[in-house]
């Protein structure tokens, strides 16, 4: 799997989940990830059915967050697991349909923990403070965050409290791939969100 650049967590967006896959589409970005914590199984199958559709025959890359069974259920293109969820091994000899694996990591300790189980990507995070968690992990700052990216043989995301104004601060410390979530979805126009934060990325490709 090759560097990404910008990857969208689609929580709650504020024009709906399809208008805002739809946006992504427009956009190109790379990757667009379904986080629906909290709602019953039929409802994100359903989303996701509905998600899946815009970006079938795209460019962009569908994941599903946390549940590989879903993601394999209505074809996306992979699923995130996180710490406590079920292993990358497990996952690719359940759900041989799913073409990418990503896993979260926290700290250094688990970046490293990683590198054997061969993930297609790691998210490196928080590197600031979200309240997009339950119950959020200790921030890991900038300088933090992109060692762990650097550390390992794959790509790495960044992701946590990031937006226009932080963004720049990021690729400046030589992160390659970023994460967003509340800058976009927080939005009326995410088409025109997207765009902004691709605008600030060229400054430093």
């Amino acid at each position: 799997m090759e560097n990404f650049g910008f990857y969208l967590v689609m929580t709650n967006p504020k024009v709906g989940y399809v208008e805002c896959a739809k946006a992504a589409v427009k956009a190109g970005v790379k990757i667009i990830q379904l986080r629906m914590k909290h709602c019953p199984r039929e409802e994100i199958v359903a989303m996701a059915r509905q998600v899946r559709a815009v970006t079938h025959g795209t460019e962009t890359l569908f994941i599903v967050n946390d549940d590989p069974s879903i993601a394999a259920e209505v074809g996306a293109d992979g699923v995130h697991v996180g710490q406590d969820d079920m292993s990358v091994a497990e996952v690719r000899a359940k759900y041989p349909s799913l073409k990418i694996v990503g896993l979260s990591t926290h700290n250094p300790d688990q970046a490293r923990a990683a590198i054997p189980q061969k993930p297609d990507y790691i998210g490196c995070g928080p590197v600031w403070a979200t309240p997009t968690k339950d119950i959020p992990d200790p921030t890991l700052g900038v300088e933090t965050a992109v060692a762990m990216a650097k550390s390992v043989p794959f790509p790495a995301v960044c992701i946590g409290g990031i937006d226009f104004e932080r963004l720049p601060e990021l690729l400046k410390a030589g992160a390659t791939n970023y994460s967003v979530v509340r800058a976009v979805c927080a939005s009326d126009d995410p088409y025109a969100a997207i765009l902004k934060l691709k605008e600030i990325e060229k400054d430093f490709c």
